[in-house]
Order: C-alpha cells, then structure tokens, then sequence
C-alpha cells in the first residue's frame, strides 16, 4: 500500500531553507566541486584561563560525498589538539587552551565533490513498515541488526507518545518504509513553522512540537521521534546546505555569512530501490590523508539510509554536505568545551557554502577560503 501524496525531491518551496531566510537551493549538478568555511569566534568579558574543545567539523567521506581538501584552524593555537573518530565513526578534534585568552576563533574549511544518492529513488517499492518494525524487536540469539542502535531514544528525543499519534496517519498498514517517511516529511513541513526565535538548543523536543515551531534541529529531531516511536530506526545528519540568493541567477552575489550549519535525518530503509544497499560506509581517509586522521578508523554504515530534509521538504542532491551522523543533536555538535573564567560570552558563527570549479590545486583553495574575509 502506497502512502498520498508526496514532496517534491530536490527542491523547496520558496522562501524556505535550513538558515530560515531566501531560498532552498540543493540544485547543484551532479558531481558538483563545493567549498564550505564555516568559522565560529567566541569572545569573552574576562580571560578564559583554561578551555577543552571538542569539534565535529571534518566532513564524512564515502562513495558519493569525497573531500578534496580539509583545514581546521583554531586561533590561538592550542597547546593540545588530538584529531580522531568518535564512538559512532565521525571524524572528530579535541583540543585544550592552557593560555589566558579573551577570543577563540574556530574556522574550518573543506573542498568536496558530491554526487547525487537517490535519483533512482522509488518510494513507493522496499518492504512494508509494520514488518520491518516487528523484525527489529529483540528476540534472545538472534544476530543484532546494527541498526538498532538508531531505535532507541536519546537525550534530545526522548519517547513521546504524541509522536506517534501524530505519525500513524502516514503509515497504513503495509505502506512501503520509505513511501510513509516521505508522507510524514511532507506533512510535518506543512504543518510546523520555521521560526529562528521559536527554540534554543536545549528546548525540550514536546515544547517543540505542542508549539508547531522550530528551527532545523527541531525539524530533524521530531521526525526522528515519530519514526522511532514506530519502531524505525532513524538517525540526525548534521552538515551544511548549498544557499542562493534571490537574484542569483541575474548574477547576484553569494550571500555570505547568510547561510548556518544544517541539520536533516536518515530514515532506513533496506531494499528500497534507489537508496545504496550492499556494504557501502563513510567515514574519513584511511590512509593519513589531507585531514591526517590515523589509519584504522571505524566506518559508518550508509546501506539502506535515505536523507530527508524535513526543513526544505526534499530529499537531499548534491547541495547537503554531510559532517557527522548521530542519535541527535548532541551526538554531534559542531564545536562544544567547558572553560574556567570568561565571564560572560558573545557568539558569530559564519557558514558560507558556494560551487566552485575543481582547482587545480585544492591545499592551496582551502588555504585561501581560510584567509578570506
């Protein structure tokens, strides 16, 4: 059985995005070069005297997304860094500042070839929710479904029974797995409102959704709710989100610091025509690599996970760049720390995402974005 209706994939209606001001546009050509900077700078009343970081900033890696070149430039420069991968397979940064200093300034920047994942997608074929649902429920001796471990709740989406009531009408019984995602994505865009001022970061998930109001994360973590409290396993994607302004295509120019780190969700689906299955995984190089990670990283499984934007209404093309992939938000925070001293503290998070042509020498083009004003 089919689920109604469905959004259009790859596109946004106007006016809404992930930053919550222009238009969506994950329109890129397939195989597209994108260069993202994104640079946080906190800055302090007083001298912060001791600080320990931790980012999630280095983007994933896989058949589909390949990350030419990768720079994280922290100033000032940190007595203690350590690059490695997280408990779930993100390539993350830790490091500590035993220096007085009154501003911190955090700025990544990555070159990327992306390609497009799902243009074959056919919702409306793969197995039937309900099923899948009952064959993840444990049964003592069976062989543990990785999965799984995308079931359970989590600090920011907990189990509420209201999200389920809210779910259920996109998924009849026997309505294919990724068929009722689309619809609930569909049915969530419309009825919520992006609003930037709506919630915080630490804004409980049913304040959320009893005020039909958000921000991405939001968006990201009340769809994750509803499919887990169907028995779906479904995971948070944080990354970023190729923008255009208005008048791009009259040659406008870029809008920068207009755009925001992005969030969205993967929903499994194994068997769904259009979405990768085999053994496919991301992760980050191998081998030392530009981002020098060590060898012996643990990959991340990307077979039978399809992207949805809740935010945008779309499945993502080749305008989403994926950073990490988490439970939630907290998994996957793009820059946290606990500091001694500061005082007070004011924030400026910049994210610029931009297609530009493959460079002939991609060290060099991610030294000059870090330069850039």
């Amino acid at each position: 059985m089919t689920a109604p209706g469905g959004p259009q994939v790859d596109s946004a209606r106007p006016g809404e995005q992930g930053g919550g001001a222009g238009p969506a546009a994950s329109l890129a050509a397939p195989g597209t070069m994108l260069e993202v900077r994104h640079e946080t700078v906190y800055r302090y009343d007083s001298p912060v005297l001791l600080a320990h970081h931790r980012a999630h900033l280095h983007p994933l890696e896989d058949g589909y997304q390949r990350l030419v070149a990768h720079t994280l430039e922290i100033e000032p420069a940190p007595g203690f860094r350590r690059d490695g991968i997280d408990a779930l397979g993100n390539a993350h940064t830790h490091f500590s500042l035993a220096q007085p200093h009154s501003e911190l300034r955090v700025c990544a920047a990555s070159v990327l070839q992306v390609s497009p994942r799902f243009d074959v997608l056919q919702p409306n074929a793969g197995p039937a929710w309900d099923a899948l649902a009952r064959s993840l429920r444990y049964v003592a001796g069976a062989t543990l479904e990785p999965a799984v471990e995308f079931l359970a709740p989590s600090p920011y989406v907990p189990r509420l029974p209201e999200l389920r009531v809210y779910a259920l009408p996109s998924f009849p019984p026997g309505c294919p797995v990724a068929a009722g995602a689309l619809h609930l994505m569909q049915r969530l865009h419309a009825d919520f409102r992006y609003d930037s001022l709506s919630t915080q970061v630490d804004t409980p998930l049913a304040h959320a959704f009893a005020q039909r109001r958000g921000v991405c994360q939001d968006f990201a973590h009340l769809l994750i709710g509803c499919l887990r409290m169907l028995g779906l396993p479904a995971r948070y994607v944080s990354g970023y989100l190729l923008t255009q302004p208005p008048d791009a295509a009259q040659g406008g120019a870029p809008m920068l610091g207009a755009d925001a780190s992005h969030a969205w969700v993967q929903v499994w689906c194994p068997g769904t025509p259009g979405v990768p299955q085999g053994t496919g995984t991301a992760g980050v190089p191998q081998g030392t690599g530009t981002a020098g990670v060590p060898q012996g990283t643990r990959a991340l499984r990307t077979a039978g996970w399809l992207s949805l934007d809740p935010t945008n209404n779309l499945v993502p093309h080749t305008g989403h760049v994926r950073v990490a992939l988490g439970r939630d938000y907290g998994d996957v925070t793009p820059l946290r720390g606990v500091i001694r001293g500061g005082g007070r503290h004011r924030l400026a998070v910049a994210v610029h995402t931009r297609v530009v042509p493959p460079p002939p020498d991609p060290a060099a083009s991610v030294a000059r974005s870090l330069h850039e004003p």
